[in-house]
């Protein structure tokens, strides 16, 4: 919610992912800006379906379907802190990690004071009702999305639907067959398939394949306004910025937020001054010098 409410008051958009511990409708309420929802479909399509007519109802602006994660990454971080454990795993399956969070006890406490163990109240399922937060691994290997899902989605959402995840030509065509309102050409910040190249990298592909016909967004890589300008030169609509934004909520809540969004506008302003134009929307490619084999 506070991040929302921290996008809003930038004059930015927000989108709220599916994995999430706060109801569609509260973090809709706490924006002043567009609010898309990012679906995923775990739980099934009821619920899909459900979550898909609560973001209707309370006013989103669009819906985001990232066709990336059939399978969640190798993210070995979480291996390595006992994430599975910790989140679904048997009570002597957490004794590992006992230690690591008495040696936090200002952590734990606001922990415990927050209610604890979320819950995905997104995320209802049909006769079943709230589904709790489990092993995030096996939920998406359930929640794979197809092309063929997207069709009975875009007759539910009957709204503007971006396809998020898009790294081909191929794919970007295939989204505006299916109707799609824009794409975001995106690797999910690096931690899905190791090796795929960055988003900025097959970004002039996907703009040359979509040929105007849709809007595309950019996102992964993005950690300064100078990476902003570079993707809106290259024919991006306007970047998505996950990791930043985070970073600023962990550290310091909503004003974390604040402070995040300001350092990216505060650097592509700088940018922008610093490439003689007075707005974005005099960037083109003249202003990045592209390699060859990066031409589609």
């Amino acid at each position: 919610v506070a991040a929302a409410r921290a996008a809003g008051r930038a004059g930015a958009g927000y989108i709220l992912s599916t994995i999430s511990g706060h109801k569609l409708e509260d973090v809709k309420a706490g924006s002043t800006g567009p609010v898309f929802y990012q679906l995923y479909l775990m739980g099934g399509r009821g619920a899909a379906e459900g979550a898909i007519a609560r973001a209707r109802a309370a006013g989103f602006s669009g819906l985001v379907v990232t066709i990336d994660t059939p399978v969640s990454g190798i993210r070995e971080r979480d291996y390595r802190n006992g994430l599975k454990e910790l989140i679904s795993g048997t009570v002597f399956e957490k004794i590992p990690y006992v230690g690591q969070m008495l040696a936090r006890p200002g952590w734990l406490m606001d922990y415990l004071v927050d209610g604890g163990l979320p819950g995905l109240p997104n995320v209802i399922i049909p006769g079943k009702g709230q589904m709790p937060l489990v092993d995030i691994n096996a939920a998406l290997a359930e929640s794979a999305v197809t092309w063929a899902d997207l069709r009975w989605i875009r007759e539910v959402w009957a709204g503007p639907i971006v396809i998020k995840g898009v790294l081909t030509a191929d794919d970007a065509r295939h989204a505006v067959d299916e109707g799609a309102a824009a794409i975001s050409v995106s690797n999910h910040g690096g931690r899905q398939l190791d090796g795929v190249p960055a988003s900025l990298r097959v970004l002039p592909e996907v703009v040359k394949a979509v040929n105007g016909q849709i809007e595309v967004l950019m996102d992964g890589g993005v950690r300064r306004g100078t990476d902003v300008a570079k993707a809106i030169c290259m024919g991006a609509k306007a970047v998505l910025c996950g990791r930043a934004y985070a970073y600023g909520l962990a550290a310091a809540g909503e004003a974390g937020v604040n402070r995040a969004i300001e350092i990216l506008r505060t650097d592509l302003e700088r940018t922008l001054r610093l490439l003689g134009v007075s707005s974005v929307s005099e960037l083109d490619r003249s202003y990045v010098n592209v390699p060859r084999d990066w031409e589609a």
